[in-house]
């Protein structure tokens, strides 16, 4: 996303590159400003800001950004810290544009959440992000006289939705397009929901800050609630107690996101209408997908996006780059180490590289980019590889399998018994072991330890490794449980057990609101005490678990208050009373007749 208090000034900070070098003089010295309210079809106006090469003697391409999060610094005099998405573009010399979306900061119009994009449009009242891009661009080419008639466009998080948002019915002129971290689908996957799990903290504080209530353009939001001060998080939800008390106590209806999203429980159409990856046909711009294995808001939306275009177009030109950072950090001066990974060595400078050449090459014609298809880092081996396509084709595919005393099986064999634990809506199982006033990013690879301790999860433990295990692709939990309720979320790690420490090390983790297992669009109650199948598809993973090391996977029903919690009875949520919330019994069935297994896709030895 998009997203809160300190992290949501962060994230603008990370748009500016992480607060690198200050460059403005240089900005100054070398390019004109110049700010325009850009007419739509439909005669809204748009306001951008163009930082123009003050050197005329030769043709520059376009290269542009829109954000819903506000082109600041406003006014011609008042120029940027950087231009373009890393360093490295500053001196190379575009035409940079940044424009505020419709309904944003000093744009005029009204601001849709994911603006739904319309296929055929049938007149000029009928707009979306496709069109006001394909607008602008049409504008800009006409009013630059110093371009060379070719333009790209990039972004992260927000951003990048608008640049995925770009693709289709692109204009001519668009040549190549970057969406980093995209907001794609949320109810799947992205920002809002998980597999249809209410992302509670980070939903309510980035809207705080997001969403109040316009009636014009203006150059900052206030919050909708000012008052608003978390201490500590786990604290602040769980006294808060059921969902519908955040807007009773502090959004007083105010927040119209929040409210669209707890009035959309189910993938209705209101969700369906917000899923881009639907409309990505006919793809003709080269496009740069980029994501991060630590991304806790958007890692779904890179690798879906990345995978829709490949999809839905025979020809394309669609290359893929997933490294071990976290939302947007590839941008940042340097990265070489996250929570207990260290990653021997800054990773920053390499990927930087690869896109300043990706767009020189499609935008000026300088260089080549012979990038490979999908360009991976693998987290645990420390290695950049590339493939030929994503998921690679040449793994193969294995099963582990759920055993009494906590064991996994590595390889087929007989499996017995089965695991019961007690999940309490009051004692919640909490999303990392800190407290703080904030979403911690680090929870995508924090020690689980304290996890496995807790009677309300339960875990199972491989053998020591006697050769390294190399992990592409998916991962797919296939859970036989039985509930004493009828409904539970079920949240899957998958873990790094690391020889000596015996640090838990997180690898990757997902959650799935239970009555959801058959259908988004159509939930479905547990029937009590009755042996029920539940299959969780994880994020991608590429990962290498080393000789002497273990795997292990944790299953819980609580992951507070990442996820808003679960009453454990079949009712609608975001109406629920803290009366409605029940203790419940879970257990984990992995005998012969109900096997829970794991699914994953392993490297060729």
């Amino acid at each position: 996303m998009k997203y809160i208090p300190g992290f949501f000034f962060a994230l603008l900070m990370m748009q500016l590159h992480a607060q690198p070098a200050d460059n403005t003089a240089y900005i100054k010295d070398n390019y004109i400003k110049k700010e325009f309210r850009i007419a739509m079809r439909d005669g809204i106006k748009l306001f951008t800001a163009v930082y123009i090469p003050k050197d005329s003697s030769r043709p520059y391409p376009i290269l542009m950004q829109r954000t819903p999060y506000s082109v600041a610094p406003y006014g011609e005099d008042n120029y940027r810290r950087s231009l373009g998405p890393n360093a490295r573009f500053i001196k190379e010399k575009y035409i940079f544009v940044y424009q505020d979306v419709r309904g944003r900061h000093l744009s005029e119009g009204a601001f849709q959440e994911m603006t739904p994009a319309i296929d055929n449009r049938k007149d000029n009242t009928q707009v979306d992000e496709s069109s006001d891009t394909y607008d602008t661009i049409d504008w800009l080419l006409k009013n630059m006289h110093n371009s060379n008639g070719k333009v790209g466009i990039y972004g992260i998080s927000y951003p990048g939705f608008y640049a995925t948002a770009s693709l289709p019915d692109a204009h001519p002129a668009l040549k190549a397009a970057s969406p980093q971290a995209p907001v794609t689908d949320e109810f799947d996957g992205d920002d809002a929901n998980h597999r249809g799990a209410f992302f509670l903290m980070d939903n309510f504080s980035f809207l705080n800050f997001f969403d109040a209530p316009r009636t014009g353009p203006r150059q900052t939001d206030p919050p909708v609630d000012s008052t608003l001060d978390i201490k500590d998080v786990y604290d602040f939800y769980l006294k808060t107690g059921a969902l519908h008390n955040l807007n009773d106590l502090y959004f007083h209806n105010q927040s119209k996101i929040w409210n669209e999203y707890l009035e959309h429980s189910t993938k209705d159409a209101y969700w369906q209408a917000r899923n881009i990856r639907a409309h990505l046909k006919n793809v003709k711009p080269a496009t740069l997908v980029v994501g991060g294995w630590f991304d806790a808001e958007d890692m779904f939306g890179a690798l879906s996006t990345y995978k829709a275009i490949e999809q839905q177009n025979a020809k394309n030109n669609n290359r893929l780059v997933m490294g071990p950072w976290t939302h947007g950090a590839w941008e940042r001066p340097e990265w070489s180490r996250f929570a207990g990974y260290d990653f021997s060595g800054d990773l920053n400078a390499k990927y930087q590289q690869l896109e300043f050449d990706f767009f020189n090459y499609y935008l000026k014609g300088k260089g080549h980019f012979n990038e490979g298809e999908a360009t991976i880092f693998i987290t645990g081996s420390n290695e950049w590889k590339t493939f030929d396509t994503w998921p690679p084709k040449n793994v193969q595919h294995a099963t582990w399998w759920l055993d009494k005393g906590h064991k996994l099986l590595l390889q087929k064999a007989g499996t017995s018994g089965k695991d019961e634990y007690v999940s309490d809506p009051a004692d919640p199982v909490p999303y990392i072991d800190k407290r703080s006033d904030d979403r911690m990013n680090e929870y995508m690879a924090a020690d689980q330890t304290f996890a496995s301790k807790r009677p309300d999860v339960v875990y199972y433990t491989s053998n020591v490794l006697q050769n390294d295990i190399t992990l592409l692709g998916p991962v797919t939990a296939n859970l036989s449980v039985s509930l004493s309720g009828t409904d539970a979320d079920f949240i899957v790690k998958v873990i790094d057990v690391l020889p000596e420490s015996n640090v838990q090390q997180l690898v990757r983790a997902e959650v799935m609101r239970g009555k959801f297992r058959n259908s988004f669009e159509k939930p479905e109650p547990f029937v009590p005490n009755q042996p029920t199948k539940v299959k969780l598809e994880l994020n991608d993973v590429a990962h290498t678990f080393l000789k002497g090391h273990r795997i292990m996977i944790q299953i819980q029903s609580s992951w507070f208050p990442l996820v808003d919690r679960n009453p454990q009875q079949f009712i609608n949520i975001p109406t629920a009373l803290e009366s409605d919330f029940k203790k419940e019994t879970i257990t984990i069935l992995h005998d012969d007749m109900h096997p829970s297994f794991i699914e994953v896709g392993e490297a060729m030895k």
